[in-house]
């Protein structure tokens, strides 16, 4: 028996890394259904580090879920009251700093709100723009007698910052409120208490779903020896594995909620905290009715 056990050769072996241009090795196209668990994984990463910055010391965490949640729907419906953008943009821009002030990294938040929606929503309202849909002063002109007026571009605008305003606000009380407490405050509201069971049941099974397809995946990778070659076996793959990932979920949905009876659960929210209305919330509820007031003014005034 030697004294030291070295580390085999084959192992401290270097091999050949891929050149940038291509043109040492072989470059392989990730399968579709990998790419899918590593966005599933993006989720639950995105759900962990959002808990966190709810614990943060922030602006907004806190402050009273109740009244964040109030402070919410009374701040979308003067977001919607609006009609001009320079009123529209400052109010995004006053969600960008509420979003520094409560620890939130910036440039996260603003991924979070224009990857998609806003974007989604130009590409919607952009045929608004032409003068066959909304006349007025061609400002763009267009082949086949089209052009892009004033007025549509101002139109469009104002959809998608609004938009963008509104789903900042969300993400604000979302993101600086844990989900549980969420829940909680929007039943203390007098949400109905069916409504509030789904939909936290509908969260907690996201993750446990999509944990489960994780797992599913890593040990048909385990079993496998040649690498996968075309799009075939991974649609093969989901359609045999489609069926199992609801009969589990089914399974698992009834125990899960038998142990949820067992111990005590009716539907109602609950934690560990209890709600309390503190000063600066009434500070709060004070800057959001004059924050209102100045939206709805100064879009009045212009």
């Amino acid at each position: 028996m030697p004294d030291t056990v070295a580390t085999p050769a084959w192992l401290l072996r270097p091999e050949p890394g891929l050149c940038p241009c291509g043109c040492v090795g072989k470059r392989r196209r990730g399968s579709f259904v990998a790419k899918t668990i590593a966005g599933a994984g993006g989720v639950l990463q995105a759900a962990l580090f959002s808990e966190d910055v709810a614990r943060e010391p922030g602006l907004l965490q806190r402050l009273d879920a109740r009244a964040k949640v109030v402070l919410l729907v009374a701040l979308l419906i003067g977001v919607g009251l609006v009609h001009h953008v320079a009123v529209l943009v400052a109010a995004y821009l006053a969600t960008l700093a509420l979003a520094r002030a409560s620890a939130l990294p910036l440039g996260f938040f603003v991924r979070r709100v224009w990857l998609f929606i806003p974007i989604f929503t130009g590409i919607i309202v952009l045929p608004a723009t032409l003068d066959v849909i909304t006349p007025g002063e061609v400002v763009i002109p267009l082949p086949f007698g089209l052009g892009v007026t004033r007025q549509g571009l101002v139109a469009a605008a104002t959809i998608t910052i609004r938009v963008a305003a509104s789903i900042s606000l969300v993400l604000l009380v979302t993101l600086t409120t844990p989900w549980a407490r969420l829940l909680a405050a929007v039943r203390a509201l007098g949400v109905p208490r069916l409504f509030v069971l789904v939909l936290g049941m509908a969260y907690r099974y996201l993750f446990v779903l999509l944990s489960a397809v994780g797992d599913m995946y890593v040990a048909r990778r385990a079993r496998t020896i040649a690498p996968e070659r075309d799009a075939r076996s991974g649609r093969a793959f989901v359609g045999a594995t489609a069926g199992a990932l609801f009969g589990k979920a089914h399974v698992l949905a009834d125990e899960v909620h038998q142990a949820m009876t067992s111990r005590g659960y009716r539907g109602d929210a609950r934690t560990l905290d209890r709600f309390r209305i503190g000063a600066a919330d009434l500070v709060a509820v004070a800057a959001a009715a004059t924050c209102i007031l100045l939206l709805i003014g100064g879009d009045r005034a212009l």
